[in-house]
């Protein structure tokens, strides 16, 4: 089986910004998030980095064939990073430029990452966009020509939506996006951001399903990056994973899903053979072939230049 990790993270520094305050990396897998310290990564990273040959290492030992490099405030803008990396592995990695559409100089921006094949908006309000403007919005009239443009260049839509019914949980927008730019492939981080909560409240619920049902749009894919991080404190290999990949298969095909870990930040609570192997696990109410779509081919697919 080819296994593509469609949703990954090297930084060489801690050095970003958020709307609670700047980060920082702190040492021994500790991150300073505004005034806040957290435990991002295992303790035995001394300086809390990740970089290009780590997670090339990881992935060796895992089995993991691929990875697309995905960027965000939250870490720090590592565009250059990511694209040097990939252009001394381009047989395993795949760089996705962040680009920040609220921030003024966006056309001089957008032709900086021109030679990228994808684009990510970290649009969520915890460790994202949405967090740091008061008015981000997709569905600006002035992001209009942006959508234009990444359609006629064949480059792929990455969005972190954040979670269920915040400020950045902008279904409708990206629905209009997705329908007026039918030749513009969009993936949206998370599956959705599914937690424990939503089971019981019938209004959440009724915003995911709704979220993922914009999967039914021929251009519109999710990754499950960091999901047994949103099903609560639950030991490997997070059972409860499997019904929510269960319910978002059964809703847009196994075609429209992708395997994502989030890694590094995911590898606090397992390393990645074990990741795979969970999602092993979490999928073998598939059969061989979806699985398949699921661990690799829809990546290799939705990300090929």
């Amino acid at each position: 089986m080819r296994i593509v990790d469609a949703h990954a993270h090297i930084f060489p520094q801690i050095q970003g910004q958020v709307g609670s305050g700047p980060t920082k990396g702190l040492g021994y897998g500790r991150m300073l998030v505004g005034s806040d310290e957290i435990q991002l990564m295992p303790a035995h990273n001394e300086e809390t980095v990740y970089s290009a040959e780590m997670l090339l290492a990881n992935m060796d030992w895992a089995g993991v064939e691929r990875s697309v490099l995905l960027q965000g405030p939250f870490y720090g803008e590592c565009n250059a990073y990511a694209q040097d990396a990939a252009r001394r592995y381009p047989d395993r990695l795949q760089a996705v430029a962040y680009l920040d559409p609220w921030r003024d100089g966006l056309r001089a921006r957008w032709a900086a990452v021109g030679s990228f094949a994808a684009v990510k908006m970290e649009c969520s309000v915890k460790t994202g966009l949405c967090g740091l403007y008061s008015r981000a919005r997709l569905d600006d009239p002035g992001l209009r020509w942006l959508w234009d443009a990444l359609e006629e260049s064949g480059k792929v839509l990455v969005l972190d939506l954040g979670h269920i019914g915040g400020e950045a949980y902008q279904t409708a927008a990206v629905r209009e996006i997705a329908v007026g730019h039918e030749g513009l492939r969009v993936v949206i981080a998370h599956l959705g951001q599914p937690a424990p909560q939503i089971a019981a409240d019938a209004e959440l619920m009724r915003l995911w399903r709704e979220q993922i049902d914009l999967g039914r749009l021929a251009n519109v894919y999710f990754d499950t990056a960091a999901l047994p991080a949103y099903v609560g404190e639950e030991a490997y290999p997070y059972p409860t994973t499997q019904r929510w990949l269960e319910e978002a298969i059964d809703r847009i095909g196994p075609e429209k899903v992708l395997w994502g870990t989030d890694q590094p930040g995911l590898l606090r609570r397992a390393n990645l053979p074990q990741l795979v192997q969970a999602a092993e696990v979490q999928l073998d109410f598939l059969a061989e072939d979806d699985q398949a779509r699921v661990m690799g081919l829809n990546a290799l697919a939705v990300y090929s230049s």
